[in-house]
Formats: structure tokens, C-alpha cells, sequence
């Protein structure tokens, strides 16, 4: 029996998944539960496993390619006997993909098809999804233009189509299979098929769409006729062509916006569009911290992980959570209620190659500091690696960005959706700074707040703030705060 394995929503409503790298190929044997695949979806790079023993038939889908979710990838040639299909794989072949859309149901916005109700609207990983109402209209079918009979040269022809028209009673004859150029209306306007972007690419080449022959769907104009068109020597395809004289092209590299890029640009401008932001700094001397993660470097609980000032940082955050719990909340649009979270899920935001995740430790709030060290490696370690599920990335209630590590001093960041503040740290340096009224050379940060005005006021950012400062530029405080 020869069986399709579709592409199944692995995340929180995804609609789609990049194809990144194939395990086996055509004629392989495969087990239950083996992985085949990686594929990127819009949050993490994520391994499929194949639900049934069998052979590889076929790879239905290349590396590089973006599949929808549903759409069949690979086909494995499966014995009548095979081995029981266990519930766990059964939800994965099964009950992950979506119930393909009624007969004409296509993509909302696509050409000649209605949009759907309601439309689920992506947003970044860790926040669900939102419906919204908002509608496209179905785009209306082209309608030739004929010239008018009568006008002087102008033969009466049909613009495309199989159809016959009637020009003083008298039948013209059928259109010659290739598409030929509309001619002039009697305004002296030509009616050329052309995309947007074709048209301004012949706009900035000096070519005149209307003396083509596209040889596109329907006759329109490609992108390759008018580059055809502008190089040197070219023959001209009229006698009206101007000669044009093309400037050399400048190199340029397009890079796709998709995957995990994609919706983290669609969450930062939901989020800088959505919640009032408000940004506080502090400069602060974190002399005494730098001595604390040299010393707890030497300490036998310490010894398996890594100790950097990020640890006391998100002890430091945890702390002032306990002492200021609406800095740790959520706004609810729908119930017009404030909904402060008595957990923390800690998310340290990471840059990947593939872009920015934003993956949280769980409850990280009830974790010694020895096990918050060991999470907080883990954490960063797969994120590096590409590896960060998206169960690892939901759920967050606050999270820290270290743009210390790039030699960057302060910023002014984004809130995740979904949450109130966020915090940036800045480089660790050497600083001239009073000390009991004398000069010295001081360890010195800059941390930076950013948080939601609809939640937070001045007064309660600026307490936080001045916490998380107090408890860097001495750790005691962290003790007598617990």
C-alpha cells in the first residue's frame, strides 16, 4: 500500500514550513517514529518523524522549497501487515493536518476566490494567534478593452480569448493563437498586461511597454521581455521603440522574508503599533557582581555550568517580579482586563542565523540559582544550534536581551506581544565613576526598560528599575529581597 505523509501543523496554527533537509531519499527503508526531515516553520527548525515502516517511494517536496501545511512531501510504500500505528503517530499524520478546504476554497486574497470570514493572523512565537475580521475583497476579472469600430487603421479584432466579435454586423475572424499588442484606443491609451513591478522596472530601463509582445499567461509582459527589450543592441520591436541607453546594474542581493524572520517582523510592528511604549534608562556601577560570578565560578554547585553576569541579571529580574508583580502581566484587548501573571517564564531573547526566537525558561521564578545557570545554558546552547522548539518559545511573561555582547551600550527594545516590559543590558566596561567621593575606574553597565504605559506608569517601571540596579550594584540586596 502506497501512503502519502502530509505536512502536518507541528506549531500554533501554522500554515506553512520550509523544507530544510531530507534524511532519506527514494527506495530508503524507514521505521516508525524515524525522522526524515527538518523542516523551518514560521517559529523553529522542527524533525518529523515518519508514522509507518515501509520503503521511501518518493520525495514529493525539494530542500528549499515551501510547503503548505497538509500538502503530501513524501510517499512510503507500506506492507498490508505492518506494524500497528500507535495514537502518538496517528496524531502526527493525522490529527496535526487540517481538513483541506472545500472544493474552489483557495488562499483568501487569491484571484477570482472569496475571503474566508475570519482570517487567523500570525504573530510572534509564544502568543497564540488572533482572529480578525478584516476582509479582502475578490479581485475583479480583467475586462478587455476593444477599440472602437471606426477608428481609421485599427482592425477589429478581439483582445484574447476564443470569443468572436461582431463589428457592424459582420463576424471578425478568430485571433491568431500567439497574443498580439492591444492596439491604441480611440484616446489614444494602450491597454498593456503588465504587473506593477514589471511596469516600473521598464519605467526605470526607459522601455516602452507598449511597442512589446509579452510572452506571459494571456500575453502579458514579463520581466524578462523588458530586460530583452533594454539590452544593447536589441532589435527594436517597433519603429516607434526608443533607443535607450541602459545604466550598468548595481549589485544587490534579495534575501526572502520568510520563516522565523517573517514573523518577528510581524510581531515587532504589531507590538511598536499596539502598546504605548515607554523607555527608562540607568547607568550603573556593577563592580561588586563582576567579583560575585568570579567567585561562584569557584563553587563546587557551579562547576557543570556556565556563570556570567546574565545569571545574576535574571536573578536580579526575578527578585524585583516578586516585589512589583504588574510588571508581569499581560494586556487582554477582547475582556478589557489586566491579567498579572503569578509565574515567571523567562525569556531571553537570542540572535540565530535564521533570526530573532525569543525562548523561555519555565517558571524560572521557583528555580535555586544553580538549576537557573543550568536552564539558562541549555537555553542559549539550542537556540544556537536551531534547535529551539516552539513549546520552548511560548508562554513567555518577561523577557531580558543582552545587547551587551555586541559591544552596543543601551537600546530602546520592543515588548514581546504579550507581555509588559522587556529589558536590555548593555556592555560591562570600564568606566571612570565617584566612589565615596573620589575618582576610580568602575565596572559600569546600562540597563535599559522598555513597558507597556497601559500597564505600566512611570512610577512603577522606575521602582523596577531602580531595583534590578540596586541588587547589581550590590548582590546583598538579592538576599535580603528573598
Amino acid at each position: 500500500m502506497r501512503r502519502e505523509f502530509k505536512l502536518p501543523d507541528v506549531g500554533e496554527g501554522l500554515t506553512e514550513a520550509e523544507v530544510v533537509r531530507w534524511h532519506v531519499k527514494a527506495g530508503d527503508t524507514v521505521k516508525v517514529n524515524q525522522i526524515v526531515v527538518e523542516i523551518e516553520t514560521a517559529k523553529s527548525i522542527v524533525e518529523l518523524p515518519i508514522p509507518w515502516d515501509g520503503v521511501v517511494a518518493g520525495l514529493l517536496a525539494e530542500e528549499g522549497q515551501t510547503v503548505d501545511v497538509g500538502v503530501p512531501i513524501i510517499t512510503v510504500e507500506t506492507s498490508e501487515g505492518g506494524a500497528p500505528v500507535s495514537e502518538e503517530t496517528k496524531a502526527l499524520a493525522e490529527d496535526l493536518v487540517p481538513t483541506p478546504p472545500a472544493e474552489g476554497a483557495v488562499e483568501p486574497g487569491a484571484h477570482g476566490s472569496p475571503a474566508p470570514k475570519e482570517e487567523r493572523q500570525a504573530v510572534l512565537v509564544g502568543y497564540g494567534v488572533k482572529t480578525g475580521a478584516t476582509k479582502r475583497r475578490p479581485r475583479k476579472p480583467r475586462a478587455p478593452e476593444l477599440p472602437e469600430p471606426g477608428v481609421p487603421g485599427v482592425p477589429a479584432t478581439p483582445v484574447a480569448g476564443p470569443a468572436r466579435v461582431e463589428v457592424n454586423g459582420a463576424p471578425a475572424p478568430a485571433p491568431a493563437p500567439a497574443p498580439a499588442p492591444v492596439p491604441p484606443s480611440a484616446g489614444g491609451r494602450v491597454s498593456v498586461l503588465a504587473k506593477p513591478p514589471v511596469r516600473k522596472l521598464a519605467r526605470d530601463l526607459g522601455v516602452d511597454l507598449s511597442t512589446l509582445t509579452g510572452t506571459g499567461p494571456e500575453g502579458s509582459i514579463t520581466r524578462d521581455d523588458v530586460h530583452a527589450a533594454a539590452e544593447p543592441g536589441a532589435a527594436p520591436v517597433a519603429a516607434a521603440a526608443p533607443v535607450v541607453e541602459v545604466a550598468p546594474e548595481r549589485p544587490e542581493e534579495r534575501i526572502p522574508v520568510k520563516g522565523v524572520r517573517k514573523m518577528t517582523a510581524q510581531a515587532m510592528v504589531a507590538s511598536a503599533f499596539t502598546a504605548p511604549h515607554v523607555t527608562e534608562f540607568l547607568q550603573l556601577d556593577v563592580t561588586n557582581t563582576m567579583e560575585t560570578v568570579r567567585r561562584l565560578r569557584a563553587f563546587r554547585d557551579f562547576a557543570d555550568v556556565k556563570v556570567s553576569p546574565l545569571l545574576l541579571v535574571a536573578k536580579a529580574v526575578l527578585t524585583a517580579v516578586r516585589r512589583h508583580p504588574m510588571i508581569n502581566s499581560s494586556w487582554d484587548e477582547a475582556a478589557q482586563e489586566i491579567v498579572v501573571k503569578r509565574y515567571v517564564n523567562l525569556g531571553i531573547a537570542a540572535a540565530t542565523p535564521r533570526g530573532l526566537v525569543v525562548p523561555n525558561v519555565k517558571d524560572a521564578h521557583a528555580l535555586s540559582l544553580p538549576e537557573l545557570a543550568g536552564r539558562l545554558a541549555e537555553l542559549t546552547e539550542t537556540a544556537r544550534a536551531g534547535r529551539t522548539q516552539p513549546a520552548e518559545m511560548a508562554g513567555g511573561t518577561f523577557t531580558i536581551t543582552n545587547v551587551g555582547v555586541f559591544g552596543v551600550d543601551a537600546g530602546t527594545p520592543i515588548l514581546n506581544p504579550g507581555e509588559a516590559a522587556i529589558l536590555a543590558v548593555g556592555q560591562i566596561r570600564d568606566m571612570p565613576w565617584v566612589v565615596d567621593g573620589e575618582l576610580a575606574v568602575r565596572k559600569v553597565t546600562t540597563l535599559a526598560l522598555s513597558f507597556d504605559h497601559r500597564i505600566v506608569d512611570g512610577e512603577l517601571g522606575s521602582m523596577f528599575l531602580r531595583d534590578v540596579g540596586d541588587m547589581l550594584e550590590d548582590p546583598l540586596h538579592m538576599l535580603a529581597w528573598s
